[in-house]
């Protein structure tokens, strides 16, 4: 699980670290917004069709279970997705591509989280979160190492990354082993009506997965802010060209991986050992406040490190907790794991869908020929993420 979380985010997040802005760059110089728009549409898409995806997942009879036969078709989708990117000759191709990496990969990653659902029992959900967690935001790192070397090739750009997806994914297909699902039997009959129905829910009946639902969408909303523009950020404050920034970015996240190691597997251990949720999801949304406020207002270089390293550490905390707070308060798990997950997706896909819409006017209040406003998007991911940490508080059932 922790090694195919890691090549999905190698596959799927390196394009939208530094590979996507720097095809942005060479398609369209001088129109960063287009990496807004482009990654806000494929959000959008998968907004849409998580819920969908979730309950045919949750139905689908083959030998090999229900979840593996999507993780191999989203496998393939994605592989094509990088090509798409790779080879665009114009930025609406680039965003057909970006559309098709979310619905691959998207599926791929959606279902491996599925099958934490279907597997882990509570005492163990802190801590896997912790790993795979870990894993996830050190796996943009070594993916924006891999492109940097490869900034003017635009298929390895691309294709490297997505060979690591391949192996891992692969490995975690042909070893880990589903109970075959063709005996499964369900209650209702899916139509039209009956499947717009799944993706809608009651918050009343289930309050404490809906306070979740809503500190994640703030925190995913902040974050977004913050990091769909990182290579831009960084090639504002230091004067240089976008293309120049890859290798920083490689290095201030390969120094990162401490910090993240201490949020994530620190974080997702103890929230086991003290069986205590909450307080650490708020102080992951606190810790990212503080260093996206950091780096907005840092004047050199050694300061944006620093606010970079408590925004990794905030990440990692808050991620890995509220992955395992969600599978706490996560409803009919037993049949409807993949609808509530694909509900979930919302608080993740609805911010990447319309923040990155909405970045640009706060980057335009207070702009200054061509520069724009970065320390005021900054600050405002930060006062979100805060946010997103405190309404996890409300969550009765879990302490």
């Amino acid at each position: 699980m922790v090694l195919a979380q890691f090549g999905v985010f190698v596959a799927f997040i390196t394009p939208l670290a530094i590979s996507l802005a720097i095809r942005v760059q060479e398609l369209a110089p001088g129109h960063e917004e287009y990496l807004g728009y482009i990654t806000g549409a494929g959000a959008f898409v998968v907004m849409l069709t998580s819920p969908f995806f979730g309950v045919f997942s949750d139905r689908t009879r083959t030998r090999i279970g229900r979840r593996r036969p999507w993780m191999i078709a989203g496998m393939f989708v994605g592989v094509i997705s990088l090509f798409v990117m790779a080879l665009a000759p114009t930025v609406p191709v680039l965003g057909l591509g970006w559309i098709l990496a979310q619905l691959g990969w998207g599926q791929v990653l959606s279902n491996l989280q599925i099958s934490t659902a279907d597997r882990l029992p509570e005492s163990q959900r802190g801590k896997v979160a912790g790993l795979t967690g870990f894993a996830t935001q050190i796996a943009p790192v070594f993916g924006v190492i891999i492109a940097g070397s490869f900034t003017t090739q635009n298929v390895l750009l691309f294709i490297l990354p997505g060979i690591v997806g391949v192996v891992f994914v692969t490995l975690f297909v042909t070893l880990v082993h589903e109970d075959d699902s063709r005996g499964n039997t369900f209650g209702d009959k899916l139509n039209a009506v009956t499947l717009l129905g799944k993706y809608l829910y009651n918050p009343r009946r289930y309050p404490d997965f809906s306070w979740n639902w809503l500190g994640r969408f703030l925190f995913y909303f902040g974050l977004t802010l913050n990091t769909t523009f990182t290579a831009f950020f960084f090639a504002s404050k230091l004067g240089v060209a976008v293309t120049d920034v890859a290798g920083l970015i490689g290095t201030l996240g390969a120094v990162g991986i401490l910090a993240v190691t201490v949020g994530a597997i620190g974080g997702g251990f103890l929230s086991d050992r003290l069986r205590r949720r909450r307080l650490f999801v708020l102080a992951g949304g606190a810790v990212f406040a503080a260093g996206a406020v950091l780096m907005a207002f840092a004047p050199d270089l050694p300061l944006l490190f620093v606010g970079s390293l408590l925004t990794s550490v905030g990440i990692g905390a808050f991620s890995a907790v509220d992955q395992a707070l969600l599978l706490d308060v996560l409803p009919e798990r037993d049949t409807d794991a993949g609808r509530f997950m694909g509900i979930t997706g919302f608080a993740t896909s609805i911010p990447q869908a319309v923040a990155p819409l909405i970045a640009p006017l706060f980057l335009a209040i207070g702009a200054v020929g061509d520069a724009k406003n970065y320390t005021l998007l900054y600050v405002v991911a930060a006062a979100i993420t805060l946010l997103g940490g405190l309404v996890v508080l409300r969550i009765k059932s879990v302490r």
